[in-house]
């Protein structure tokens, strides 16, 4: 079991800036791939970005590619979503993801699946001026 905490939610004007955090177990840094996904009310889940290979690899879905960044920090054992430019469709629970997947393509598929084995609780972010 792999047990994943998201923070960092809130409230933002539209055009602001939020920095989601995921706390992990460290081993999940070396050898998971891990996501950020997200899903508004009456909405399907979204994958959104993953990273992979000890933070070497990093990918993006489209609707978020040049707003967002997906980074983590090993000594600190946190995973981070940066998200500027936030616009009212941003709106969502968002939630932190891991597993096993053994190589980069298999991570973006799953990524756009929505299919990975362990989640973190959430965490609300709402924007709205």
């Amino acid at each position: 079991q792999v047990q994943l905490v998201e923070s960092g939610g809130g409230s933002v004007q539209p055009g602001g800036s939020l920095r989601l955090s995921c706390s992990a177990p460290a081993y999940t840094y070396s050898s998971y791939c891990m996501g950020w996904f997200r899903q508004a009310p009456g909405k399907e889940r979204e994958g959104l970005a993953i990273i992979y290979a000890g933070g070497r690899m990093t990918d993006y879905a489209d609707s978020v590619r040049g707003r967002f960044t997906i980074s983590r920090d090993n000594a600190e054992n946190t995973l981070y979503l940066q998200m500027n430019s936030l616009k009212p469709e941003d709106t969502a629970m968002y939630y932190c993801a891991a597993d096993s997947w053994t190589n980069m393509g298999d991570c973006y598929a799953h990524l756009l699946r929505t299919d990975f084995g362990y989640w973190g609780q959430g965490t609300q972010v709402t924007v709205s001026s």
